[in-house]
């Protein structure tokens, strides 16, 4: 008696259609309001301004450059804050 064993594979392609059947295209559901998106852009005004402000001061008092790294987080918290606004996410 020997066992065999099978093995079975599912499809490559699914619902029968080939990826040249398909429709390309992008589709984009918000998954935030237009209100929150609002916010997100209004936040992302702020934090720029602000972190520009900062950069000013410590540009006129002759701060280390390096200590400008610091407003990196800003930065990029306002450019997060924007690109979700932008892209509806």
């Amino acid at each position: 008696m020997s066992n065999i064993n099978t093995l079975y594979f599912s499809a490559l392609q699914q619902n029968g259609l080939s990826g040249e059947d398909q429709e390309i295209g992008e589709v984009c559901i918000a998954n935030i309001s237009p209100r929150e998106r609002q916010l997100r852009l209004k936040f992302a005004a702020q934090q720029l301004v602000v972190a520009l402000v900062i950069l000013g001061g410590m540009i006129a008092l002759h701060i280390d450059p390096l200590w400008r790294l610091l407003l990196y987080f800003m930065l990029s918290a306002s450019a997060v804050s924007y690109f979700q606004a932008r892209d509806k996410t």
